[in-house]
């Protein structure tokens, strides 16, 4: 017996899509975001649409329980809704990373001083001057001149008593940074001077990426810390309130690891599982975030002292994190710096 018109369009209804949760729930422009949820598509062959506020995204994977999509790149944080021939799904929070300022060259990660102004390198080819070495970018995205003559400024810096310093990865040498910008030699003899941190007693840590990492004591007194494994790029600096030192390198292992070296210079695998791991910075939980690669998602990653990781920001060329006294997380591409509100507040040691 032939069916009716209402017995087809009954058997071509489906329930309306859901979602359940984004997979991360942040990301740069461009950066790629997974939906978990149900009846999500496709329906008869038709794809449904994926919409960021008033933009649409483009698919990457669609299946009836997860969809991958790509954020436009002039997307902003908005609620994401999966609609369907059939219906509109729920509506899920986004959270975009918005763009301070672009043409920089960042390798590791930016400074925020305590008002919450950026500081960023454009570093250049290595052994290349370029006209300015450090741009410092105010919380509305005003990028102007800072520093210039550091050759390949690199690593950057902030001592107790509020003091910007910069590495140059071509001389070996670290700089002082007065108010005004004007740099002052501070040390010498760094190798390949890149990433550096300060702890709470005046003792500034620097990383050869060569393979070792130097203290400087307030009296400008040099050491050998610690040595590690060399590293293809960079070292990457960051520091504890109990005097922990973390270091990331990246080498050419898909199976990196997060380095932490106890006050004697003793080092350990903290944490491994990473590829090409960054710039990192500590939050006042105690979770490491850092720039890097996750079972093969790119983008900002969330390291527990449990060892626990997750993607928490999806994106590319991702160099460096920083957390801002004004409560955002200050994200480094190897072009721009961007900012992002993640509900995380940076560790403060001094």
């Amino acid at each position: 017996m032939p069916r009716s018109r209402s017995q087809h369009a009954q058997e071509d209804t489906f329930p309306d899509p859901r979602i359940d949760d984004l997979i991360p729930s942040a990301a740069l422009p461009l950066g790629e975001v997974e939906i978990a949820g149900v009846n999500l598509g496709p329906h008869n062959s038709a794809l449904p649409r994926v919409v960021i506020g008033s933009y649409t995204a483009s698919l990457i994977m669609c299946r009836p329980g997860r969809i991958a999509f790509r954020v436009p790149e002039q997307a902003t944080t908005a609620l994401v809704e999966v609609r369907s021939p059939d219906g509109v799904s729920n509506a899920t929070p986004l959270r975009v990373a918005r763009e301070l300022s672009d043409g920089l060259h960042p390798v590791t990660s930016p400074a925020v001083s305590r008002s919450g102004m950026v500081y960023v390198t454009i570093s250049g080819q290595r052994g290349k001057q370029t006209p300015v070495s450090v741009v410092r970018v105010s919380p509305d995205g005003r990028g102007t001149p800072f520093v210039t003559g550091i050759l390949n400024a690199t690593g950057l810096a902030f001592s107790p008593e509020g003091d910007l310093y910069v590495t140059s990865r071509a001389e070996g040498n670290v700089y002082r940074i007065d108010g005004s910008g004007e740099p002052t030699l501070y040390a010498e003899g760094m190798g390949i001077a890149t990433g550096a941190v300060f702890d709470r007693d005046g003792n500034l840590y620097v990383g050869d990426r060569s393979g070792t990492i130097f203290k400087i004591d307030p009296q400008r007194r040099i050491f050998v810390y610690a040595t590690l494994e060399p590293s293809v790029s960079a070292y990457h600096l960051a520091m504890d309130a109990d005097g922990t030192l973390f270091v990331t390198g990246p080498t050419l292992c898909s199976n990196d690891a997060i380095w932490a070296i106890d006050s004697h210079g003793n080092a350990r695998p903290w944490f491994r599982g990473l590829g090409r791991p960054q710039g990192l910075a500590l939050s006042k939980d105690g979770d490491i975030y850092l720039a890097a690669c996750l079972q093969g998602r790119r983008g900002l990653v969330r390291v527990t002292p449990q060892g626990e990781a997750s993607l928490v920001l999806s994106g590319n060329n991702i160099v460096g994190v920083a957390f801002s006294p004004l409560g955002t997380t200050i994200l480094a591409t190897s072009e721009a710096v961007y900012d992002v509100d993640l509900d995380v507040e940076g560790l403060t040691l001094f």
